[in-house]
């Protein structure tokens, strides 16, 4: 039976609870729990059942707080947006705590006050209620002009590149969009314009993002907004000088970068510019503007390495690229064939299906004429409609006629022959140019693979869950830009975290690292005040972790964070 025993130590009494049992015929003390002293165990025997106890968000909060520490963000910010006086939380610490909203639930500026009291962040980052309201984060990024952003990113740029050691050997330069809900007829804001929406909503205006990035971790750079009606080749010109600028300024990692870009950046002009500057360059080539290229047949090209590029051969040969010879680098890739003629199969089908459903209606309005007859024209457009798309008209021969009485007929055929020839020519070939005289097959190949990386960037940009770029509660441009300036923040931050996440040995994406971070949780249990006592008593306590989360929870420190 347990028994009660104290203990004197330096004037002061302890008490513990113990149990001896006889072991092997002599007693022995089996167990021992430590109570306390006579004021804790008082405290203890009239402590009441917890009042309340109350949820906050830590894990994705605390592990992203400590990557804009690392970086000095707030800091940073402050040095080149300064607040005169006493004007409550700086520019630094808004835009903090924007950032991180979108690193882990983004949310509107209206609901940011109600988000932030739910995290650790309100004893991180202490602000009140009045402090997070739609108007101040406004009026703070009121303050916040282009050049400035342009000159916080460049210096954040550097911090990142010098404390986390990244590698410069390889940086990626794409643009997207991204659609709006700015009403059509604000005329206020000049970024937001209706173009080619790659996300398929040609109904809304949409805002460009161009991201310059690192394919050693995915972690960006350099960032422009720009109008949604410019096309990628202008965006490229007209950044081209700030990218030369930024790697002159990256220090001595910066002596061999090789820029690499896709297709869509492609122009004379700008193909002279990227020549001129502080690096080497990756491009791509549209296909179809090198025949002789394409009928290379796969016996006279080589296969590359197994390991490192399965099922991948390439012809290089020099040629003139936009008036200079270049290295050239045509390539087969058969799982790209496999995939690329299974969409255009099913593309294929869906054509046909519809063109013979369009022959069956004018059939029965030949048969039965009820209402409007089909007419040539009519059906010449519903034609080009349903034949639009790439190689659909190669791959179909359509005819529409009429007969003496004027009914409109179509006829079709699928030519197997153009359809053997894009298969033999133009699926899974890609065509690539650099001016790296020295780089093995191998080396650009894997080079220009990397460019997935900013395109994983953007797919993260365009996830609900975190990072994301909509809603865009802002109507001028100003606000736009620097809406877009912390959305690429956040990006920075949680590249950073899980780069250092991948260098102790956790191997996971953004969405997930972020889903197991924000389950962890700290619970705050409140008593009231104690028998004797006037103040309530708080007890803080993380909850119950998964392996999954006790492995990034001790990988990132952040027991560092956890309530004393």
């Amino acid at each position: 039976m347990p028994s009660l025993t104290k203990k004197t130590i330096k004037g002061k009494p302890y008490y513990y609870l113990r149990e001896c049992r006889r072991v092997q015929g002599a007693p022995k003390i089996v167990w021992t729990l430590y109570l306390g002293s006579p004021q804790k165990l008082f405290e203890r025997l009239t402590r009441p059942d917890p009042e309340r106890i109350d949820l906050h968000e830590f894990g994705a909060s605390a592990a992203a707080f400590d990557v804009a520490s690392a970086l000095d963000l707030v800091a940073t910010i402050d040095r080149h947006v300064p607040k005169a006086g006493s004007q409550g939380p700086s520019v630094g610490q808004y835009l903090l705590i924007a950032a991180l909203n979108r690193c882990v639930a983004p949310r509107s500026k209206a609901r940011i006050a109600e988000w932030y009291a739910k995290t650790v962040l309100r004893r991180l980052v202490p602000m009140s209620a009045a402090q997070l309201t739609s108007q101040r984060f406004w009026d703070n990024m009121d303050r916040v002009g282009e050049q400035e952003i342009v000159a916080i990113e460049r210096e954040l740029a550097k911090t990142a590149v010098d404390r986390f050691g990244l590698s410069l050997r390889c940086l990626l330069f794409d643009a997207t969009n991204f659609y709006t809900f700015i009403d059509s007829f604000n005329h206020r804001p000049t970024l937001p314009q209706r173009g080619h929406s790659k996300e398929g909503r040609a109904n809304l205006r949409i805002v460009g993002l161009a991201l310059l990035v690192t394919s050693d971790g995915d972690v960006p750079l350099l960032h422009q907004a720009y109008a949604g009606n410019q096309a990628d080749a202008v965006t490229f010109r007209s950044v081209i000088h700030e990218i030369a600028d930024r790697c002159r300024m990256l220090g001595e990692g910066a002596c061999d970068i090789t820029l690499v870009f896709d297709k869509g950046n492609n122009a004379e002009d700008n193909l002279a510019s990227a020549a001129q500057g502080p690096w080497h360059f990756v491009g791509s080539l549209v296909p179809t503007q090198h025949a002789r290229l394409l009928a290379v047949r796969r016996a006279k090209m080589r296969r590359l390495d197994p390991e490192k590029l399965p099922s991948v051969w390439a012809f290089r040969t020099r040629r003139v690229v936009f008036g200079v010879k270049r290295v050239v680098l045509c390539t087969y890739n058969h799982p790209l064939f496999v995939a690329q003629r299974k969409t255009l199969r099913r593309e294929i089908d869906k054509r046909r299906r519809r063109l013979a459903c369009l022959q069956a209606s004018l059939e029965r309005a030949r048969l039965r004429p009820r209402g409007r007859a089909p007419t040539l024209e009519g059906t010449r457009k519903k034609v080009e409609a349903i034949l639009a798309g790439r190689h659909m008209k190669d791959l179909f021969r359509a005819t529409i006629s009429a007969d003496r009485a004027g009914h409109v007929r179509l006829a079709f055929h699928f030519r197997l022959t153009t359809w053997r020839k894009l298969s033999r020519t133009l699926l899974g070939k890609t065509i690539l140019f650099t001016d790296r005289e020295d780089w093995s097959d191998e080396e650009i190949v894997l080079a220009y693979r990397a460019q997935s990386h900013v395109e994983a960037c953007f797919r993260r940009m365009k996830d609900p869950r975190c990072l994301t770029f909509r809603p865009a509660y802002h109507w001028t441009d100003q606000k736009l830009r620097v809406h877009a300036f912390y959305c690429v923040l956040a990006l920075l931050i949680l590249s950073l975290l899980r780069r250092t996440l991948h260098g102790k040995g956790i191997h996971t994406s953004i969405a997930r690292m972020i889903e197991k971070l924000s389950e962890i949780r700290e619970a705050a249990i409140l008593y009231g005040p104690p028998t004797g006592s006037t103040a309530p008593f708080v007890r803080t306590t993380l909850s119950a972790m998964d392996t999954e989360q006790r492995a990034l929870f001790d990988a990132l420190d952040l027991g560092r964070h956890t309530a004393r």
